[in-house]
């Protein structure tokens, strides 16, 4: 199934419980499509949220409305029935809105390209933390609920871990020589995985962020864009070569290759919320969305193309017990964050 967005989109997201889709485009525009298997897609609402591009959207509040994020700088939720906004933010960020995640059902985190990471509490209708955490734009981020920790990936070659109990920065990497473009948890929390410009997967130990505990070189040279994770021990990698391909983690192999987008970079990947469908997005246009179950049932079978690349690292490491080359590139130096944020979530 294909949806012919007419722009180059940045980022996608499918709706938590329903047969939504929306994509934000280069253009700042954002659309909202209904999908279903035995007809094609309809574009249900299209909307000029920024003046810049689109960079990064999200379902909030159960998917009754929109946030994205621009590199205007700017905030904005849409409500999902009317196309309406119910509160726009503008200067959220001293630099643009790079990247945006959900965390709990009150917040979510947004990072931008001086490296600092916002946290948004919807029901305080405030910024409640903010992360001077990285010397260039934030790439991508995850969350740890159990633990409320808020890992974040960047442009200068670092893994950051935020502890949002007791808003500080409790860990980072050293620097690598490549850009971090994407970051995952694996191994039921015991490992995460980060995805480099030079291809390589870096894995390091939950608890022992300093350095990488592993590498796994079999996508380079083509830089992994983005990270899906499909479950404790495979991971769906997006490449700037527009392959998406299946990968095992401990032990590090190729399961197989998934998909050919496009010859264009990967910018996103998401599962639907049924996770029958697998959407992808690149430069040429196009929102795929491939079953899932149709990609995935040689699999087992498949041939490894890789032999295990490790060290002398183990699956079962200890717990934290103490405390692109596509739109890639060279950011300003990090500045003071903006505070101006009390009004965003005033009306949601």
């Amino acid at each position: 199934m294909e949806i012919d967005l007419g722009k180059v989109p940045f980022t996608m997201d499918f709706h938590p419980s329903d047969n939504l889709v929306t994509a934000g485009l280069i253009t700042g525009d954002l659309h909202l499509y209904r999908f279903n298997a035995d007809s094609s897609p309809q574009r249900l609402l299209e909307i000029h949220a920024h003046s810049e591009s689109c960079r990064a959207a999200r379902f909030i509040n159960d998917g009754h409305a929109i946030i994205t994020g621009s590199s205007d700088r700017s905030i904005l939720a849409t409500d999902l029935e009317t196309g309406s906004p119910i509160a726009r933010l503008e200067n959220a960020h001293e630099d643009a809105i790079f990247s945006l995640i959900n965390l709990t059902e009150s917040t979510v985190a947004t990072g931008d390209d001086q490296g600092c990471v916002k946290v948004w509490d919807t029901r305080q209708h405030s910024c409640c933390n903010s992360f001077n955490v990285h010397d260039d734009y934030v790439s991508d981020m995850t969350f740890a609920s159990d633990s409320m920790k808020l890992l974040s990936t960047s442009g200068d070659g670092t893994l950051s871990v935020c502890n949002l109990r007791t808003n500080k920065i409790q860990s980072q990497s050293e620097f690598s020589e490549e850009e971090l473009l994407s970051v995952v948890i694996m191994k039921n929390g015991r490992k995460v995985i980060c995805g480099s410009q030079n291809g390589t997967l870096l894995l390091y130990s939950w608890g022992f962020f300093k350095d990488c505990s592993d590498r796994f070189t079999a996508l380079s040279p083509n830089s992994i864009d983005t990270l899906l994770k499909l479950d404790e021990d495979r991971v769906i990698t997006g490449s700037e070569n527009g392959l998406i391909s299946l990968l095992g983690i401990l032990p590090n192999r190729v399961i197989q290759p998934l998909a050919e987008h496009s010859e264009y970079p990967i910018e996103c990947l998401a599962f639907s919320h049924d996770r029958k469908y697998l959407g992808s997005i690149s430069h040429d246009q196009v929102l795929k969305m491939w079953d899932l179950d149709d990609l995935l049932q040689n699999s087992g079978n498949a041939q490894n193309d890789q032999a295990p690349v490790s060290d002398s690292d183990s699956d079962a490491m200890d717990m934290d017990t103490k405390p692109p080359k596509s739109r890639k590139g060279a950011k300003r130096k990090n500045e003071h964050a903006n505070d101006a944020t009390s009004s965003f979530f005033a009306d949601l």
